[in-house]
């Protein structure tokens, strides 16, 4: 995500990341990683308990868990990784993004057109 960041803020899109680590661990990857968007450690996994991540040493730790929610707050894609690699595509968001952009521009011309 961090290589299409721009990709998605052309779509109107925020990436919000959570991580494991505490605040002070977290702030020194953030930064020598010179991720551009927003981050947030979760050391006590409080974050990943709301959303029902586990943390599994055995298959190195954290498993990634994917959110898409539009403007009115629906979840439109929760994508649940089995294996830390197993990554949505960010193509694949993108589309579904592009998709719902063309949703709300559609509704907006409804509105303007009444």
């Amino acid at each position: 995500m961090r290589q299409d960041y721009q990709k998605f803020v052309e779509r109107n899109a925020e990436i919000i990341a959570v991580g494991p680590e505490n605040n002070e661990e977290f702030a020194k990857w953030w930064h020598e990683n010179q991720m551009q968007f927003i981050g947030i450690p979760d050391p006590n996994r409080d974050v990943a308990k709301l959303y029902y991540r586990e943390f599994k040493e055995f298959k190195g730790g954290r498993l990634p868990a994917l959110a898409v929610i539009d403007t009115q707050s629906k979840i439109r894609l929760m994508h649940y990784s089995d294996l830390p690699s197993d990554i949505t595509p960010n193509e694949e968001i993108l589309a579904l993004l592009d998709n719902l952009n063309q949703e709300n521009k559609g509704i907006s011309d409804k509105a303007d057109a009444a």
